[in-house]
């Protein structure tokens, strides 16, 4: 009996603790099977919501029993930004009408708390420099696994579990193409590509600060995973937030073998060096001077990113050939007859060789070429249709914007996204938050007698910029794996942080 009430006494002393390792490995690891479909959106209840709710219980129950002290720093600007948000929803859903659905606005409001709260709960429970580091071993670890899974699905076609529309969030077993982008066991390859360039500047440093050569083994290992999404924005995130991390840490030698390794791999996996090179492309365009429609001639595979229609004409003579000029000219003459057939046979008709003829007729007189800079279609929809209409949901209400899912499910940029749906409150707020943690951290990493591990704590600085860069072109604030991993990632160095300095413990 004795021993029991003993092994009793030291899990009620370490509940938290245990959970939060399952948190750990259960956040990136568990795929994203739904436990129930929310209507009218292709978000899910899942197993992590429930995980999450119930981690969060017994933390207050441990708290009124003051098993743990509470973490207050930020907890005012924690609040106020759940209020502001909260505010958004109230006046888009009853008084601008902006929010049709409003069970969806709840979930996507309610959600934020959700990401959020863990921070409080893993700063709350650092108390040695050992419980630190284990935490921050077990992270790695978990990425180990994250990243084997991602090699699997590339080399012996382990499934994915995908959420990038509605058919694959209901929790297919997808087996992906030997071209296709690995997810891992992630949503998507934008939220594996996010998460991982998150980790590489930790994993770095904590390879500097340990010596230990797994650290680099995993650095690389992460590389590789990296190019196999071939996901562009979270690769400049990595190459920008990596080379100036280690031009902080005055690193050359050891810079100039990531750059090697970096480029080396880039050309080793086309996807990624293709898709980077194809971004912004030199192209004669044709367009309708009636209509303005706009025609890309353009052969590809379904492995290639097709041109978007968004261009900025150039005067430079683009340097093509009479038989490529030919070859574009018959490409623009097929996609204008594919599109007058596809329409005729909606209404039940087949056109006639004349038709055809006159349609031939037409449109040579009114398309006319044009030199352009385009864009690939991702990014051409990004500045055509998303980014527009974040700005237009912030004009609306500059103060609370739209409201919590009035914007659709993304807007593939965080900032404007947060400006249209939370406006200047919510945002300004939002932002306080993330750059109060990040000075925070700035100004431990300037303490003269923390010299070793400021490594990792600039690591994670680093991790955190390369998510800011990354924010501009993807919503990784909204990625459910990738927004836990760094709300409990930064409740850790947060709390960390706080019991050195309250220690006045050298490191």
């Amino acid at each position: 009996m004795g021993k029991l009430t003993k092994w009793l006494r030291w899990l009620d002393d370490n509940l938290i603790k245990i959970l939060l390792v399952g948190y750990i490995f259960i956040i990136p690891l568990y795929p994203k099977f739904p436990i129930r479909i929310v209507s009218y959106t292709y978000i899910a209840i899942r197993m992590e919501d429930f995980y999450v709710a119930f981690l969060f219980l017994v933390f207050l129950i441990q708290l009124l029993r003051k098993k743990i002290t509470l973490k207050k720093e930020f907890l005012f600007l924690f609040f106020s930004f759940w209020g502001a948000i909260f505010l958004s929803f109230l006046t888009g859903a009853f008084l601008q009408k902006t929010i049709i659905l409003k069970h969806l606005g709840f979930l996507h409001t309610a959600r934020r708390f959700e990401y959020m709260a863990v921070f409080f709960i893993a700063a709350s429970t650092i108390n040695s420099k050992k419980n630190f580091f284990t935490y921050l071993k077990i992270i790695l670890v978990v990425l180990f696994l994250v990243l084997a899974y991602g090699i699997g699905q590339k080399v012996f076609g382990f499934p994915a579990i995908q959420t990038m529309n509605p058919e694959y969030a209901r929790g297919h077993l997808l087996f992906l193409t030997p071209e296709a982008r690995i997810s891992s066991t992630f949503a998507g390859h934008y939220d594996l590509a996010a998460y991982i360039v998150f980790l590489i500047p930790i994993i770095l440093g904590l390879f500097f600060y340990k010596k230990n050569i797994v650290y680099f083994l995993v650095f690389v290992l992460a590389l590789l995973v990296l190019n196999l999404t071939a996901s562009r924005s979270s690769f400049i995130s990595y190459a920008v937030s990596s080379i100036a991390f280690l031009i902080f840490l005055k690193k050359p030698k050891f810079l100039i073998l990531v750059v090697f390794l970096t480029v080396g791999m880039m050309y080793l996996s086309k996807n990624m060096s293709s898709r980077l090179f194809k971004t912004i492309q030199i192209k004669q365009i044709f367009i309708n001077q009636k209509t303005g429609q706009v025609i890309v001639p353009e052969r590809i595979s379904t492995k290639e990113l097709p041109a978007g229609t968004f261009y900025v004409k150039i005067d430079k003579d683009i340097g093509k050939t009479e038989a490529e000029k030919k070859d574009e000219q018959a490409l623009v003459i097929e996609k204008i007859l594919s599109e007058a057939r596809e329409d005729a046979s909606k209404k039940g008709k087949k056109l006639t060789s004349t038709e055809e003829a006159g349609i031939i007729a037409s449109a040579s007189t009114s398309f006319k070429p044009v030199n352009t800079v385009v864009s690939d279609i991702s990014f051409a929809t990004r500045l055509q249709v998303e980014w527009p209409r974040a700005i237009k949901a912030f004009f609306k209400n500059p103060l609370l914007g739209s409201g919590p899912s009035s914007i659709t499910e993304a807007t593939d940029n965080d900032y404007l996204r947060w400006l249209g749906e939370f406006g200047l409150l919510g945002t300004g707020i939002f932002l306080f938050i993330l750059f109060g943690i990040a000075k925070k951290v700035w100004l431990f990493i300037g303490h003269k007698e923390l010299s070793g591990v400021k490594l990792v704590y600039a690591g994670f600085l680093f991790g955190f910029v390369a998510l800011l860069i990354n924010a501009s072109y993807i919503d990784v604030f909204e990625a459910s794996k990738v927004a836990y991993t760094f709300w409990f990632v930064s409740g850790l160095f947060i709390g960390s942080l706080n019991f050195y300095k309250t220690k006045s413990q050298s490191l």
